[in-house]
């Protein structure tokens, strides 16, 4: 097997292009602060803070026991030499983007052919408004997922085509495997294939298998540790399948809906911020279909007999690369069945549709089947290339329409630092908000101000780090117009003050 490595012809250079230009998108995003942060990306700010500070080595997404902190350990040294900021943020999401452009890049390559890796990372550097929220926010478990799946692919595929596999590979391909475990869950389709390659491959020898098992260790020891300390109700496992078994129960055809026809093109990248147009809706049942046309003719391919190997040699590369493709196309079914199936699919099908995010690495083998038409010159050709055409437009209008929002996003940044300036005139170092605007404070304040989650009812609400909570505050934010806002509003004792966006409720009578 040649060795993987970035050639420089004209494929190589295309793809450089094309991927400079989906980075520099992102660049000016971040410059512009789009999109704004949140309170879930100031809890991973305050996991980095607390390391930079040297106050602890979180190893779950504070206030839950499963998602990784890897974010957190990333963005620790930029925090700690900079200050607590978005940027510092999201320095290393941009850094794990281009690096899931060129992993993408060298899989496609070596998987299909160079003209369809081009074309990846053509689609790839388009960014709609979901899809950048997925690379660029730091809010766990989503920008380093991709880079380090596409890795674990990539080793997949060199243990499989190698004629004496080096146990460095294999070691590298366990501990990726343990990040992955340790990261998040979903993409564990992706994980489990590989996995069920190498073995029955029979690449795992005795030796191969303990080297490749100690690197997994090294990746998931946080989480191993973690949970043998953590109670039987506590673990990582318990507390993850616990998540789909809470809020509503929608009908079967509710999840379809949600998850397949709305949630597929606003998890892809075809849909405008917040919303699917009628005519983005089309990528759903066409990406369904496809995936299954590339799982058919994988097993196909599969099944016909092997082809010799070169004298000498024990490897076949074809072989594997209709392996590799049969994991692309039935990881990518598998993700969608299993996100179908959940409520989240019909309850939240807009915000939910991060859940699909895994499914880029899909991508390439669901246009395999149209790309093969295109190449071949037939007279299926035009017809094969109208999807493929159709997909470039659709989200090459999904990003443009994203530019459109930047202008909300900057107005809402400049609220945010308006209210903190409103905070810090008042002298008020304890507040209570809602969940959405209490982390944020505190974390770009540098825990100047500190922030405790009431619920609507000024109840106490889901603080994810504990020690901020203190029953009593000089003065409750509420975003205007929210439910917190509103029973404010009706309450006697309190007295508002209006800053952009936002309401401090001082009480009367201080507590």
């Amino acid at each position: 097997m040649q060795p993987i490595a970035l050639r420089p012809d004209r494929y190589t250079l295309m793809a450089a292009i094309l991927g400079g230009l989906g980075l520099a998108w992102r660049i000016w995003l971040t410059l512009v602060e789009s999109p704004p942060t949140n309170s879930d990306e100031a809890t991973m700010g305050l996991a980095a803070l607390h390391v930079s500070q040297g106050r602890g080595l979180p190893v779950f997404f504070y206030g839950q026991h499963y998602m990784g902190t890897i974010e957190a350990y990333l963005a620790a040294p930029l925090v700690g030499l900079f200050g607590p900021s978005v940027t510092a943020l999201r320095v290393p999401t941009l850094l794990l983007y281009a690096l899931f452009l060129v992993l993408m890049f060298l899989l496609v390559r070596r998987l299909f052919s160079a003209g369809l890796a081009v074309l990846t990372t053509a689609l790839l550097a388009f960014g709609a408004d979901r899809v950048v929220k997925n690379q660029l926010i730091a809010g766990g478990g989503y920008p380093e997922t991709g880079p380090m799946v596409a890795g674990l692919l990539l080793l997949t595929y060199a243990l499989l085509a190698a004629d004496r596999p080096r146990r460095r590979v294999f070691a590298g391909w366990g501990l990726l495997a343990g990040l992955i475990v340790w990261n998040h869950w979903l993409p564990a389709p992706y994980l489990l294939g590989a996995l069920i390659l190498l073995v029955a491959g029979r690449v795992l020898t005795r030796r191969a298998a303990v080297v490749t098992a100690g690197g997994f260790l090294l990746g998931a020891l946080p989480l191993l540790v973690d949970n043998v300390l953590a109670g039987p109700r506590h673990n990582s496992i318990a507390v993850f399948l616990s998540l789909n078994g809470a809020g509503t129960d929608p009908s079967l055809w509710d999840r379809i809906v949600g998850g397949a026809w709305l949630g597929l093109p606003m998890g892809m990248g075809l849909c405008a911020p917040s919303r699917c147009d009628g005519w983005s809706l089309w990528w759903g049942p066409v990406v369904v279909a496809l995936l299954a046309t590339a799982l058919v003719l994988s097993v196909r391919a599969l099944r016909r007999p092997a082809v010799e190997p070169e004298p000498g040699s024990a490897a076949d590369p074809e072989r594997a690369r209709q392996q590799l493709r049969l994991v692309l196309a039935a990881a990518g079914l598998v993700s969608i069945l299993t996100y179908v199936r959940s409520p989240a699919a019909a309850d939240s099908s807009i915000e939910s549709a991060r859940y699909l995010s895994t499914l880029a690495l899909s991508l390439p083998v669901a246009l395999w089947p149209l790309w093969r038409v295109v190449r071949s010159g037939t007279g299926w050709a035009i017809p094969a290339a109208v999807p493929i055409a159709a997909l470039v437009a659709t989200m090459l209008a999904a990003t443009v329409s994203l530019t459109d929002a930047v202008p909300q996003y900057r107005s809402m940044r400049t609220s945010q630092a308006g209210l903190v300036a409103a905070l810090d005139r008042a002298g008020l170092t304890y507040v209570h908000s809602e969940y959405w605007t209490c982390n944020w404070i505190t974390y770009l304040t540098g825990e100047r101000i500190t922030c405790g989650v009431v619920d609507d009812q000024l109840d106490r609400g889901f603080n994810r780090y504990p020690r901020y909570w203190r029953p009593e505050a000089r003065a409750v934010v509420a975003p205007v117009g929210s439910a917190l806002d509103t029973e404010l509003a009706h309450r006697p004792g309190f007295t508002p003050q209006t800053v952009t966006g936002y309401h401090i409720y001082t009480p009367i009578t201080p507590p």
